[in-house]
């Protein structure tokens, strides 16, 4: 391959002339304004943002929302001026409710994104500049220093011991050593192991180099990943249900209008008459606030994932999380602090861990070897944080100054009793460092660096008395154990010298050392990590790992969570996942909790091998190797603090705080809010199920019709509104979050309602029927009133009994849901007021009904509050369904310490 098009096989050199370059130069002025033309400017290709008339119509293409603009038109056409009306509001409120949170969330990711690498030091025509980082070409020179994010994808020619973080790319949470000599195709695999390339999107933390651009904009590794997000969104579980839910029903009610219609035509019946009942029956047969409930609802959960420091992207996704089965999480940021720490410091087979007071004075000399033989730098904090100061440079070295100090050692007071006066500094090859610094009797040198490369070094061990013998294979088996759970580990020594020493003979400067111990350090859990894992699977939901990281590492910080239940649980690596084709992956999948190793392309085979077993499946990240997944994913949750732009852009979901406990938040007001829009489904369908019952039955008992189209309008009116928007405020039911989640597929009308829909819409219908043919029979002339006030009440007391599924009413309280109560006396009210107020008898053709006859409407419709009451008790009686999942290799147990 050419060097433009694989730099890191070749030398400099090479790609320098390639690009037509001169490294100590740079571009000319002409030649970079060309270059920017051909290639277009070093950004990544971003959606454009939905302008304000689309998200606005965007709101009207729910299938309900056109059956009720059909519904309105129809009315409409047959006089029923009010009922349009009445339609047309609760349609406009549902756009504008939808339309306010789009605009929203729209504008909140906005203030989010910000430019990676804003600006770019860069040498051109022998001169160094300042540029906007958009206007780097292929060819520019581009100068780093520690702190500095990588502006474009660059080969390094010149390096002063850089080493940068890559997690978010590779999610890889050790820095990488960088040098600059070619590579040979053998030795590279992933983009881990191009040591001498710089990507755009990570991170210098310590040195400086200079580099070749060698791709920008969509054709760095950034903008190859950014390509994998165009995978088009899923319907979400709410949608599905939903649009499934309204083509019935619109089928349904069409057939059993038409029904009634010609049999009360059949019958003698006028068909002006039958067509406005059948008509205004379609009309209420259709729950048309369902829309508005469903919004509200959502608005209501988004709202709450606010105060939980959460940003809702999508509206529906917050029910989504209520259907998933599966979370797949990154490690690195995610479940981990993306930061190292000390685990414990190994010396003469002692072991210490930070917080534990010293065993002796060769954990001390280890400690001071950890501090001194170190470049982090003290740097002074933000005013507002109290501690005031901070240690800045690599994570690695960072966690080593931190365990000194947890020993009561502080390295400012060390290095300016102890100065460096010189150092043999890190490089790759030789994997560990070394620093000189003055001592009592001459110099003292200490070393750090991976135990295979010190331990063969170390002729003994350091003690104050003086040296001991040491068993090199035997240290190097420990740090191996170690090393296999997970943890990374140095071996720290030193040596005295009586003056300084040539550093042109390393080997003879790094030789005969006196070995201090070992430290290991790990990246460490978050602290609400763990519980966060216990209660996602007391909930039924499999929390997996999906890292960039080593395998042990992944594994050992999965069975500390609990995502595992065995040390030596299974791990299915990167490589190991492209030997399997799709099928064999399915298989897997179904085992496996942790994998390891894996690009940002096997994210999303991992994500659809789950989904095509039926899993519904988030993902939670915050690099940009997360985000095609995030957008593959069911539903996507992204940090906001730590996560990079192209993951929050790709995310259904933002935790602000970046905290995944969140999630778990997340979760149970996903479940409360499909709760509360099937006990508003269950509570609109029963009633209008009495409706049509009492209509279509009463002709085949040989009844009047009981009630004219105004009647039927106002109940749709009166029952549908404001009580069922009430049950929004429904707290979250007992037991929430100890039950498994529901099926992905699993309808709507799942776990009785349908037959509770069907058999209390009879037994209303039938109380109706009963009470018109007992009042006819007496010859209570206000029968139709009394048919209209008993429909009308027994939905009142239908939504206060099915507030739970189980739970009777003196359990949960009337004052838990005040808004419900609140709707449900007004309603009353509003009742009475046809009845009792004299200028509204005309228009609903109602007539003042006797306290008898009131009380006997009352009566009835608590008939409908005992049955359901009954209904419950039989429930609990019922042997409940399994609440949490079976043991398995996932299981939680008493995570490891």
């Amino acid at each position: 391959m050419s060097p433009s098009t694989a730099p890191h096989l070749h030398p400099t050199e090479a790609v320098a002339q390639a690009h037509g370059v001169d490294p100590d130069a740079g571009l000319h002025a002409d030649e970079a304004q060309r270059r920017s033309a051909t290639h277009g400017a070093n950004e990544l290709a971003a959606s454009q943002d939905r302008p304000w008339w689309r998200l606005l119509a965007d709101q009207f293409k729910d299938f309900m929302v056109l059956v009720l603009l059909g519904a309105a038109v129809i009315s409409g056409l047959v006089g029923e001026v009010t009922d349009t009306l009445v339609i047309l509001v609760i349609v406009v409120l549902n756009a504008v409710i939808g339309f306010v949170q789009a605009w929203r969330a729209d504008q909140a990711m906005a203030a989010l994104r910000q430019l990676a690498a804003a600006h770019a030091t860069v040498l051109r025509g022998g001169m160094v500049q300042v540029l906007p980082a958009t206007e780097l070409v292929p060819g520019d020179i581009v100068l780093l220093e520690a702190g500095n994010q990588i502006p474009a994808d660059l080969r390094l020619i010149e390096i002063a011991q850089l080493q940068v973080d890559e997690s978010a790319l590779t999610g890889e949470s050790v820095t990488v050593a960088k040098q600059t000599e070619a590579l040979a195709a053998e030795d590279v695999g992933a983009l881990g192991d191009r040591t001498n390339m710089a990507f755009k999107g990570t991170t210098a933390t310590h040195g400086r180099a200079r580099g070749l651009v060698v791709a920008t904009g969509m054709r760095t590794e950034l903008g190859k990943v950014a390509t994998l997000l165009d995978t088009g969104d899923r319907s979400t579980p709410l949608q599905l249900r939903l649009a499934a839910f309204g083509k019935r029903l619109a089928i349904a009610v069409l057939g059993i209008c038409a029904v009634i219609f010609v049999v009360g035509v059949l019958r003698g019946e006028a068909p002006l008459l039958m067509a406005l009942t059948a008509i205004s029956l379609a009309v209420a047969a259709i729950p048309e606030a369902l829309p508005a409930v469903v919004t509200v609802l959502l608005a209501l959960g988004a709202r709450r994932m606010v105060a939980v420091h959460a940003l809702v992207r999508r509206l529906p996704s917050v029910e989504t999380l209520g259907s998933v089965t599966t979370i797949c999480s990154d490690k690195t940021g995610t479940l981990t602090q993306n930061r190292m720490h000390a685990e414990l410091l190994l010396a003469h087979g002692v072991r210490w861990v930070p917080g534990d007071p010293l065993p002796g004075p060769a954990h001390a000399e280890a400690l001071r070897a950890a501090a001194l033989c170190n470049d982090a730098t003290l740097q002074a904090k933000a005013e507002e944080d109290p501690s005031g100061t901070q240690w800045l440079g690599d994570p690695t070295e960072t966690a080593l100054v931190l365990a000194a100090h947890a020993g009561g050692l502080d390295k400012a007071l060390l290095d300016a009793a102890s100065p460096r006066v010189q150092e043999q500094p890190f490089d790759s090859d030789r994997k560990r460092m070394t620093t000189f610094h003055r001592a009592a009797d001459g110099f003292v040198a200490y070393t750090k660096g991976a135990p295979e490369s010190v331990l063969p070094r170390c002729t003994a061990h350091w003690t104050p008395e003086g040296a001991a013998p040491i068993d090199t294979a035997r240290v190097l088996g420990t740090a191996q154990q170690l090393a296999a759970q997970g943890l990374r580990v140095l071996a720290l020594a030193r040596r005295s010298h009586a003056r300084l020493p040539d550093t042109n003979d390393i080997d003879a400067v790094e030789n005969q050392l006196e070995l201090l111990g070992l430290i290991a350090l790990i990246d460490p859990p978050r602290p609400e990590a763990q519980a966060a894992v216990r209660d996602c699977i007391s909930a039924g939901i499999t929390p997996v790992m999906i890292t960039g990281d080593h395998p042990a590492t992944a594994r050992a910080i999965a069975h500390r969570l609990g995502i595992v239940r065995s040390a030596d649980a299974p791990v299915l690596t990167g490589a190991d996942l492209a030997t399997l084709d799709d099928a064999a992956l399915r298989a897997k999948v179904e085992q496996v909790q942790v994998y390891a190793r894996v690009d940002p392309a096997q994210k999303i085979r991992i994500v659809e091998a789950l989904q095509a077993q039926g899993h519904f499946v988030a993902m939670t990240g915050d690099g940009v190797n997360d985000a095609p997944a995030l957008k593959r994913a069911d539903i996507g949750v992204a940090m906001g603090q730590g996560g990079t732009d192209v993951a929050r852009e790709a995310s259904s979901l933002v935790l602000l705080d970046d905290n995944f406990a969140t999630i778990v938040a997340a979760v149970r007001e996903g479940r409360r809010i499909y709760d509360n829009i099937r006990k508003f489904v269950r509570y609109a369908m029963t009633g209008n199920s009495g409706e049509i019952w009492t209509i279509f039955l009463a002709p085949l008992l040989l009844l009047p019709i009981p009630l004219l189209p105004i009647h039927i309008l106002w109940v749709n009116l009166v029952t549908d509104g404001l009580p069922g928007l009430a049950l929004a405020a429904e707290p979250a039911e007992r037991g929430i979050m100890q039950r498994p989640p529901r099926a992905p597929r699993e309808s709507l009308f799942a776990h009785g309602m349908w037959q509770h829909i069907l058999g209390v819409g009879l037994l209303i219908g039938g109380l109706c029927l009963a009470v018109q043919a007992w009042a006819l029979h007496t010859g209570h002339a206000h029968w139709q009133t009394m048919v209209f006030t008993v429909l009308t009440l027994a939905q009142m007391a239908h939504v206060i009994a099915i507030r739970s599924e189980s739970e009777p009413i003196w359990r949960l309280g009337l004052w838990s849901n005040r808004p419900l109560l609140g709707a449900v006396l007004l309603t009353f009210v509003l009742q009475l007021a046809t009845i009792y107020v004299p200028w509204l008898n005309p228009i609903f053709r109602t007539e003042p009904l006797s306290l008898g006859e009131l009380a006997l409407c009352i009566g009835a419709a608590l008939v409908v509050l005992v049955v359901v009451e009954i209904e419950k008790a039989w429930r609990r009686s019922q042997p409940q369904r399994r609440t949490t999942p079976e043991p398995s290799d996932s299981a939680l147990d008493e995570p490891a310490a």
